[in-house]
């Protein structure tokens, strides 16, 4: 049984995180931590090349169905399905998929450094990285890594994680991963607590952060990964007691990153919509659109062609799958070979927000995706990849495409480049954006889209399965500010 959280210091774990949160400064200083992240590139030996997929050790492509599997018939698997459903301008498609009914941990081990609760970060080397080396988890593994099914050792740190006995269970969720990508796929997200003066190990791959500085590194184009977004998008603030600018005497020009803390912690009558109108809201949606998705061979997906090394779609959109070959010589295992999706570029993945009382709100998409669990999740304003749109076609793109694509720099609050999951997709990075619109502008909002406060998200986050991937990996990006007299 994992213990009730309580602090040293008797403070709630949302006010734990939230003082972690606002502070920038911890046991490293932040110039020396990209210092470091360069160091850990540089200590090691990485190499990553695209090779046929003849050359795939212990994968292969099975014979009578078409699909790529491993060897031991763990990890993952590509393999085909068919879509139906009348969500968005296409009825019915074929396509590639990742199979990986695995849960997987993807955890922060955090303790108390002078009072201030710290994240062990860890410098972790993926083939899809553009850059190859970003902060990840302390623990980011498959079932089948953590298991050792590839002969490798296990990974630093499992240990806190797997047994519930040793750390505070701070966060404990099931979240989804990407529903075009993955066929119901999802992880475990944790963060655990540890005493003060209970000894870990350090590893030279390995850094305590605060949640600030994180953050703040969150501004930096690819230094974060997309599994600590996860994990980090997980976290709370309600119940945290902070000073809403009212409350310091300030009535206007407030910073954005201000009032994304407001939103966090306003209250339930201060919110546009209420909860339970939310979740009727998402109920009604979830009985309005149909997903019907059948698994097919991979070899009868009609419109996509096999390669030497791709297998793409005939149109050259969307996305493809490659193999790479790998070296890296501080992972569990030093050298191997695997396939990987590369998706088209340009992606764009936004929150549109809007102040209604004078606290802001975000507008949120209820968004089909043939992985989903459920039909229906939650998502930015925007998702999309505009090349994989008809330029003749305009009216087919969603909405507030527009909007997003011709905002005043002036109304953009968030704006960076973060990479995908790196284990599984090739140089995969989305442009992430948030843009505030005037607090007077009447939007008007399809069926599928309702403003929600920051802190209503969050509290959906808790349930699993109801914001996707691309929404958390955002809402992790948002910074914060106390606002002061």
């Amino acid at each position: 049984m994992s213990k009730v959280y309580q602090s040293a210091a008797g403070l709630s774990k949302e006010r734990a995180f939230l003082d972690s949160a606002l502070q920038s400064d911890g046991a490293v200083m932040r110039p020396s931590v990209l210092e470091w992240l360069n160091a850990r590139r540089v200590a090691h030996q990485f190499e990553v090349k695209r090779i046929p997929f003849a050359q795939l050790k212990a994968w292969h492509f099975e014979p009578a169905t078409g699909d790529l599997v491993h060897q031991s018939g763990k990890f993952f698997k590509i393999e085909g399905i068919e879509v139906k459903t009348n969500f968005g301008p296409t009825a019915q498609w074929m396509q590639p998929i990742i199979n990986q009914p695995e849960v997987g941990i993807l955890g922060f081990l955090t303790r108390k450094i002078d009072g201030v609760l710290h994240f062990l970060v860890q410098a972790k080397m993926e083939p899809g990285n553009i850059n190859l080396v970003q902060l990840s988890p302390t623990v980011q593994a498959t079932r089948s890594n953590y298991t050792q099914v590839h002969g490798g050792s296990r990974p630093r740190y499992l240990e806190y994680f797997l047994d519930r006995s040793r750390p505070r269970v701070l966060v404990d969720q099931m979240q989804s991963e990407q529903g075009a990508r993955f066929l119901r796929k999802r992880n475990r997200n944790m963060i655990v607590e540890v005493q003060a003066d209970e000894p870990v190990e350090m590893h030279e791959d390995f850094c305590w952060l605060t949640l600030g500085q994180i953050i703040d590194l969150l501004a930096v184009d690819n230094i974060v990964n997309m599994d600590s977004r996860t994990v980090l998008s997980c976290i709370r603030y309600a119940g945290a007691r902070a000073r809403s600018p009212l409350e310091a005497g300030i009535l206007e020009n407030t910073t954005f990153r201000q009032d994304v803390l407001v939103s966090a912690l306003a209250d339930e009558g201060a919110a546009w919509n209420d909860f339970d109108s939310i979740v009727s809201w998402i109920t009604h949606l979830k009985t309005r659109f149909e997903l019907q998705v059948r698994r097919v061979p991979l070899n009868q997906v009609k419109g996509w062609r096999r390669e030497e090394a791709e297998l793409r779609h005939e149109s050259g959109k969307f996305f493809s799958v490659v193999a790479v070959s790998v070296i890296a010589s501080n992972r569990e295992v030093g050298s191997w070979e695997q396939p990987l999706i590369e998706s088209a570029k340009g992606g764009i993945i936004c929150f549109v927000c809007q102040k209604n009382k004078g606290i802001l709100h975000f507008l949120v998409q209820g968004r089909v995706e043939p992985g989903n669990f459920d039909a229906v999740e939650m998502a930015p304003t925007l998702q999309c990849t505009p090349a994989n749109y008809d330029p003749v076609r305009p009216e087919l793109l969603p909405p507030f495409y527009d909007l997003v694509m011709k905002a005043k720099p002036d109304q953009v609050r968030y704006s960076s480049f973060q990479s995908e999951e790196g284990g599984r997709f090739y140089h995969d990075q989305n442009r992430y954006l948030a843009i505030e619109v005037d607090a007077y502008a009447d939007l008007n909002l399809p069926e599928n889209y309702i403003w929600m406060t920051l802190g209503q998200m969050k509290e959906f986050i808790r349930f699993n399965n109801y914001f996707n991937i691309e929404a958390r990996g955002l809402i992790s990006c948002l910074g914060i500010s106390e606002p002061h007299a």
